[in-house]
């Protein structure tokens, strides 16, 4: 449930304008806070599937440890990127603008976050879980491996 919530909260945010509920013109900032909680309820949603997925005793692997963290790094890039205006640090704080909205540089820094979370997601789901060793392990050279 918590995957269709996200979704559907992205795609209202990203089509806002087809379905006639954008309050202001271009991509605004109550469509970035839907965008990011969208994002929020997908990447709980697939942590909470892989960790499903995991049996219980399951050794916690440094790799398992590293997935969490950049993902929920990403999250936070994400979050600092969409809504950089509202918290003074993006391009358009100035006066002379009449409202913040997002950006090329916030849509850029959204999809570095993004690209973490996927890359966190990845470290997780290929962690050793009930396995002795990582499913990356071919990756080392000469078949060499250490237990983390």
């Amino acid at each position: 449930m918590l995957f269709v919530f996200g979704i559907v909260l992205i795609a209202i945010s990203l089509g806002a304008e087809l379905l006639g509920l954008d309050l202001t013109p271009g991509f605004g900032m109550v469509q970035m806070f839907q965008l990011l909680v969208g994002l929020s309820c997908l990447v709980l949603a697939g942590y909470l599937r892989i960790h499903s997925l995991r049996p219980d005793n399951a050794p916690r692997s440094l790799q398992a440890d590293i997935g969490i963290r950049l993902g929920a790094t990403g999250l936070v890039f994400a979050y600092v990127s969409g809504l950089a205006d509202l918290i003074g640090i993006g391009t358009h704080v100035q006066p002379g603008f009449e409202r913040p909205f997002a950006g090329p540089l916030q849509l850029g820094g959204f999809l570095l976050g993004v690209i973490m979370i996927a890359a966190g997601l990845s470290l997780y789901f290929t962690s050793r879980g009930s396995r002795e060793t990582s499913s990356l392990e071919s990756l080392l050279p000469n078949g060499s491996s250490q237990s983390a």
